[in-house]
């Protein structure tokens, strides 16, 4: 479900903007970096504590 909603949140921003994730699904950190690497959107920062992640997302394209 991250996935989903990460694109649903990066199709409603234009290119530049900076899309925040908080996901708590432990699978999330690696399907986020490796969607973000094959459509080429740019992880900004990532912070991780215990199960919960933030990710801020560039749109690229």
């Amino acid at each position: 479900m991250p996935i989903a909603m990460t694109k649903e949140g990066i199709d409603k921003i234009e290119v530049g903007q900076i899309l925040k994730v908080e996901a708590d699904d432990p699978a999330a950190e690696e399907d986020i970096k490796r969607w973000a690497k094959r459509t080429g959107h740019k992880i900004l920062k990532f912070e991780k504590e215990d199960t919960f992640m933030i990710f801020y997302i560039e749109k690229t394209k």
